[in-house]
């Protein structure tokens, strides 16, 4: 869930804003360094924006008034880096808050925390850490995509569990009480998300496969052999079609 308008008190809003400024700083010169130096990249960054555009405003109803949707960031960070995707999805957040009532500017930066920070960074660590372990580059993509999803409601529950501590037990209580009512949807749409940025991903490596060598998510290595062997395959094809 985007934290609505006007949802949050005014010092937490500022504090989230303040605590995101830096992140969004950092990544617009490092989105200007990769644009003036790989100016070929601004059809795949574009792309990366997109896909966190469509997928994040797809709101699901949750329990309690609430909504969930994926998120979107998994991609764009396993791409361009976590500081890229701080700028993309500030930017998606903003465009959302003002074409479809999805969130709000007062809110935008503990949107931006969660969403465009924590997550791109929590599912690039796990992407990194899961390739470190040598397992297949597709299972790296599920896991760092179900984590940015996943990672993003634990940091806003948290957020509505600072602002709406619980009377009782508070804090922890409301923690919990948060923290389980997005657990409904929020953990099934994580896993949808990690398929659908697998066949992404798929997608990409047969149209796009120089350019995810340059970035770095295809080894040159592993690139050569998969060539080498699609030539076979053409070449066994050109066979029977002569035969």
């Amino acid at each position: 869930m985007h934290i609505a308008e006007g949802y949050l008190p005014p010092l937490h809003a500022v504090a989230w804003t303040a605590a995101s400024a830096p992140f969004v700083v950092h990544g617009v010169r490092v989105l200007t360094r990769e644009v003036r130096e790989h100016p070929e990249s601004t059809l795949l960054l574009g792309a990366s924006g997109a896909f966190t555009f469509v997928l994040s405003a797809l709101k699901i109803p949750s329990v309690t008034g609430s909504c969930s949707h994926p998120t979107g960031t998994g991609l764009g960070a396993i791409l361009f880096r976590p500081p890229v995707m701080a700028v993309l999805g500030t930017i998606t957040l903003l465009f959302q808050a003002l074409l479809l009532a999805h969130g709000g500017l007062t809110t935008l930066g503990a949107n931006v925390f969660s969403m465009a920070v924590v997550g791109p960074w929590v599912g690039y660590g796990l992407y990194r850490l899961v390739r470190r372990l040598g397992l297949p580059l597709m299972v790296a993509v599920f896991a760092g995509a179900f984590a940015a999803d996943l990672s993003t409601y634990c940091v806003t529950s948290v957020q509505l569990a600072l602002a709406f501590p619980d009377p009782g037990s508070g804090v922890p209580g409301a923690l919990a009480k948060f923290g389980g009512i997005f657990a409904v949807t929020q953990i099934p749409l994580a896993v949808s998300e990690g398929l659908l940025t697998v066949l992404v991903m798929r997608l990409l490596s047969q149209s796009s496969a120089g350019e995810l060598i340059r970035l770095g998510v295809f080894a040159r290595g592993n690139a050569r052999q998969d060539g080498q062997q699609g030539d076979e395959q053409g070449q066994d094809r050109q066979r029977k079609r002569v035969a």
